[in-house]
């Protein structure tokens, strides 16, 4: 009798009991169909990256691929600007708090990173991928990092200065024209309101040792990258066409040239008028937008980098990093990774983000070129266009020579601590030591 009593009542528990469960199973049925995720399918995915210009637009695009896609978190540090973002980077691999999403800047990265860098072969961005810009992060057949856009830089100048001086910028295709306009500035600064013709950010490695030296070390190479990084040698065939630019600006500029920093002279100098050039690239647009709308959209534009005896008509266009993915993480994770940079180089939400507000001058097939919205977008792509570019190679310098070894032998030459043929000297046998 009290297990005929009891069995009813076990019954009735047993039945509440699949109740609950199925409610809760429910629940997270009722979340997907709402376009959420139950807890079981939330990912997060840290981004540790370099590019502090478009950083604010970043977080935004982010936040709007976390609305499209429930469960999924986007964790962004960025680093750079004055820090060094490749220390910085070995650092937080270092600490074991690794980054799901990170730059590599071409084949030296590969290799320092070999074995943290997943396969990006099948990523939609890397099929659409303009010819050429995926030599650098190619190894053994795979893909193993996608572009952030194509940059160019040069001298980016005050139309409005220029044309107050009377100079045309159209006749500055050689240094000897670059050298007579620099004096003429030079000659009228004080009815122009300028300080001085340049700012030179000697402080800045990156500027000199890395993008300067490029123009003329890239001619030595035939422009190719994975000739650069293969190199046991470098021979400075253009120095002195080298030497005659920096000293241009370093003599014509706000002084002491080895301390500015890039803020003072993009945001302090050229952006309120007090200098009427600055070595920079098309990425500068922003910050100069911030302060004065007015230049930023009508009164700047792009002159060459004049490379006496190569060429003299031309700037540097390239890529200036990649986006890598950590072979190291879960699957979840990188295959989350991997739908966030397609869905940012090749969906309409995230073409038009690239595009209007990062300012980016697309590396991947299928965006509208016309649609480049910034006078110094558009002045790269009008020289990529009439083929008047010089190739960035200074992704195959040896680790850390551009900005530790040579930079630093800038920065001593510009303080009068260094002859330019120690400077040569010296910076060729870094290069050989860094190769054996």
């Amino acid at each position: 009798m009290k297990a005929k009593k009891f069995l009813p009542a076990v019954m009735a528990l047993l039945f509440m009991f699949s109740v609950v469960l199925a409610g809760c199973g429910n629940k997270d049925e009722d979340a997907k169909d709402k376009g959420g995720s139950s807890s079981k399918d939330n990912v997060t995915v840290d981004i540790f990256q370099f590019k502090v210009e478009f950083k604010d637009q970043f977080e935004e695009v982010a936040k709007q691929y976390e609305e499209l896609n429930k469960g999924v978190k986007i964790n962004i540090t960025t680093v750079g600007g004055g820090e060094d973002y490749g220390a910085a980077l070995r650092s937080k691999f270092a600490s074991g708090n690794e980054p799901t999403i990170y730059n590599v800047g071409g084949p030296q990265d590969v290799k320092d990173w070999d074995g943290k860098l997943a396969n990006l072969s099948d990523t939609k961005a890397a099929g659409l991928a303009l010819e050429g810009t995926l030599e650098g992060v190619s190894k053994d057949g795979e893909v193993l990092g996608l572009p952030y856009n194509q940059e160019g830089y040069g001298l980016i100048y005050n139309t409005a200065v220029f044309e107050k001086a009377g100079i045309n910028p159209a006749d500055i295709t050689t240094f000897a024209a670059l050298e007579e306009a620099v004096k003429t500035l030079d000659s009228k600064k004080k009815d122009l309101g300028l300080d001085a013709v340049f700012a030179l950010p000697g402080k800045e490695a990156w500027v000199t040792g890395l993008h300067l030296s490029n123009t003329f070390i890239s001619p030595e190479f035939e422009g190719k990258v994975l000739d650069t990084f293969e190199a046991k040698t470098v021979d400075f065939k253009y120095a002195d066409a080298f030497k005659k630019v920096l000293d241009l600006q370093n003599d014509y500029s706000v002084q002491p040239t080895v301390s500015l920093d890039y803020s003072m002279q993009v945001e302090e100098l050229f952006s309120t008028g007090k200098v009427a050039m600055i070595q920079q690239g098309n990425w500068v647009y922003g910050s100069i937008a911030g302060i004065d709308e007015e230049l930023a959209n009508n009164n700047i534009s792009i002159l060459p980098l004049p490379v006496v005896g190569y060429k003299e008509d031309s700037i540097p266009v390239g890529v200036p990093m990649y986006w890598a993915v950590n072979k190291n993480k879960d699957e979840k994770e990188i295959a989350e990774a991997k739908k966030f940079l397609d869905w940012l180089y090749t969906s309409d939400e995230g073409k038009e983000t690239v595009l209007n507000d990062f300012k980016f001058i697309p590396a991947y097939d299928g965006f509208d070129a016309s649609k480049i919205s910034d006078p110094l977008g558009k002045a790269v792509y009008d020289y990529a266009s009439e083929g008047k570019t010089i190739p960035w190679v200074f992704m195959g310098y040896p680790t850390s020579w551009g900005e530790q070894q040579l930079g630093v032998n800038i920065q001593k030459y510009i303080s009068d601590n260094m002859s330019w043929e120690d400077l040569v000297k010296e910076s060729k046998a870094a290069w050989e030591d860094a190769r054996k």
